[in-house]
């Protein structure tokens, strides 16, 4: 008996269905697929605040003072191991000129023994025409030879002892040479990834930066009320000094010598004050650019003062004095590296060769971390 029940409708039976369906199927798990990877990617970093980007900079920045610092400790030993390599080359060019002396009297004396024809003693008295004649120039020939011999051996003892000093001063120099270039790499570094901070800076909108000004404003503002706060205090404790009291503060009298020292401060201060303007560069010692410590270096050179040039080593040159006894010509020194110096000028303020992109200026000594200060002379 034929069946009554409607036939099953097929769907998608075609072989065109069936790969419409394999099409659907497909895109539908690469859409599951690529959401689902979507979904557990890692986040992106997130946008370094103006704080962040602040801070890195001012990371940098000590970053290459200090690097600086080693670079210009290297260079000094490297400059005086280069005289004393100088030095050893001249004498042993001075040697050398002996030895060329030694040499010509050897062949005067050569050339005598060849015109003799080698002949024995024995021989050349029977033929000599004057017997006392002969006498007279074989004695001297054999003062001669003692001569020329003493001279060759020392010659010889000191070449060799110069050759080793040489040697041993090409070797220094090369061991320098190759830290300079190790510190350059370094410096090299530093300056890339300021370079990336810069191009982070660069990258700021409008209001971002608006940001960062603010933040720098209030820096300077705070660095300055400090500063006016350590001029007032500096004033009320000049007020309180007996009158004809020593305005030196170093506590060792008054007399010609404070007055001299003031009078080398006052000398050291007028040049800096006269490099206002000119631009940081590190290793820089003058005239038309300075790093921190070759600017106080040069500014008391002027005053006739000799000051080493590092900051690690201009620290230890003078008299430790408190911040709150600071007078105008000392040095102040910051970060606990000490690798920035500034020169003060009173009213709690220095003027200092700031970093990479800023040129010399006047600023509050609280604008960065105090480490200490010393007075000359």
């Amino acid at each position: 008996m034929a069946s009554h029940r409607k036939p099953r409708t097929h769907i998608l039976t075609s072989p065109g269905s069936r790969r419409t369906a394999a099409g659907l199927t497909t895109a539908a798990l690469a859409s599951v697929t690529l959401l689902s990877q979507t979904a557990n990617a890692a986040p992106t970093a997130p946008k370094p605040s103006i704080e962040d980007v602040k801070q890195k900079v001012d990371g940098l920045y000590q970053q290459a003072e200090v690097a600086t610092q080693k670079y210009n400790a290297a260079k000094e030993k490297a400059d005086s191991q280069q005289r004393t390599v100088n030095r050893l080359l001249d004498d042993a060019a001075k040697r050398a000129e002996k030895m060329n002396q030694s040499r010509r009297e050897l062949g005067t004396f050569a050339s005598a023994q060849y015109q003799t024809g080698g002949m024995s003693p024995t021989a050349q008295l029977m033929l000599a025409k004057d017997p006392q004649q002969f006498v007279d120039r074989n004695h001297l020939m054999e003062r001669l030879t003692g001569r020329q011999k003493q001279a060759v051996t020392d010659y010889e003892q000191e070449a060799a002892a110069a050759a080793r000093q040489r040697d041993e001063a090409t070797r220094s120099l090369e061991s320098l040479q190759q830290s300079q270039a190790s510190l350059k790499e370094s410096k090299q570094s530093v300056q890339a990834k300021l370079a990336e901070a810069q191009q982070l800076l660069s990258r700021l909108t409008a209001q971002e930066k608006a940001r960062l000004a603010e933040l720098e404003r209030q820096k300077e503002l705070e660095a300055q009320r400090k500063a006016a706060e350590l001029a007032r205090q500096q004033a009320e404790k000049q007020r309180q000094q007996p009158s004809g009291g020593s305005s030196t503060g170093s506590g060792s009298g008054s007399g010609s010598s404070g007055s001299s020292s003031s009078s080398k401060a006052q000398e050291a201060l007028a040049f800096a004050r006269a490099q206002i303007g000119k631009p940081y560069v590190w290793g820089a010692t003058g005239p038309s650019s300075y790093d921190c410590s070759g600017l106080t270096q040069a500014a008391y050179r002027a005053a006739g003062i000799d000051l080493p040039r590092t900051t690690w080593d201009q620290v230890n040159a003078g008299t430790r004095v408190s911040t709150s006894d600071l007078q105008p010509g000392d040095l102040v020194f910051f970060f606990s590296d000490i690798s920035h110096v500034g020169m003060y000028i009173g009213g709690g303020k220095m003027i200092h060769a700031p970093h990479p992109g800023a040129s010399v200026r006047v600023e509050s000594i609280y604008y960065m971390p105090i480490y200490g200060s010393v007075r000359l002379g």
